[in-house]
Order: structure tokens, then C-alpha cells, then sequence
């Protein structure tokens, strides 16, 4: 399994237009493929910072979601959003 966090932080006028673009996909994307978990989580300090956080069986998957029509019109109407370049990081749990 890996996980996936995305860092975005959105223009302060833009910040209800991305909610409501995650609101309308979160459904889709959690119905993909190797995809168990999706939520979306907002700085209690910068309104304007938010991180997806998302569970996939492996990396194939997420890059399968990344690839495909739904993720290019959802990442299309979330970039023009954006007040700072995004960051993103594919994880996986460290077990010792």
C-alpha cells in the first residue's frame, strides 16, 4: 500500500470554488481502482492550505488514476486555483 499527500495552497477568493471541485470528484476518485481512502484536510492556521491525503494498493493505481480523463478535468480546474506551486509525495510505511 502508499499513500499519497498533496500540498496546495489557493488563492484566498478561490478557496470555496476548490471545495466544492473536491466535493463533486471525492466520489469518483475513491471509486477507482486500488484506491481505499481519500479526504481532504485544511490548515486551522492558513484557510487557504489544504493536503489531500489518499490510500491506493500501489503505485500503479494512483498513477492509473493520474493518467486517466477524470483526474485531467479535476486537475485542470484545481491548478487554475492555485496562489503556489503544489507539492505532492507518494509514500510508504516504514516498518521496522
Amino acid at each position: 500500500m502508499i499513500k499519497r499527500i498533496v500540498k496546495m495552497e489557493f488563492r484566498p477568493d478561490k478557496v470555496e470554488e476548490f471545495k466544492l471541485i473536491f466535493k463533486t470528484s471525492c466520489s469518483k476518485i475513491k471509486a477507482r481502482k486500488g484506491c481505499h481512502h481519500v479526504e481532504l484536510l485544511q490548515d486551522v492556521n492558513n484557510p487557504c492550505l489544504f493536503f489531500t491525503f489518499s490510500i491506493w494498493d500501489e503505485e500503479a493505481d494512483l498513477n492509473a488514476y493520474r493518467d486517466s480523463e477524470l483526474f485531467a478535468g479535476v486537475w485542470a480546474a484545481t491548478k487554475a486555483l492555485f496562489n503556489a506551486k503544489p507539492e505532492a509525495w507518494t509514500l510508504q510505511e516504514w516498518k521496522a
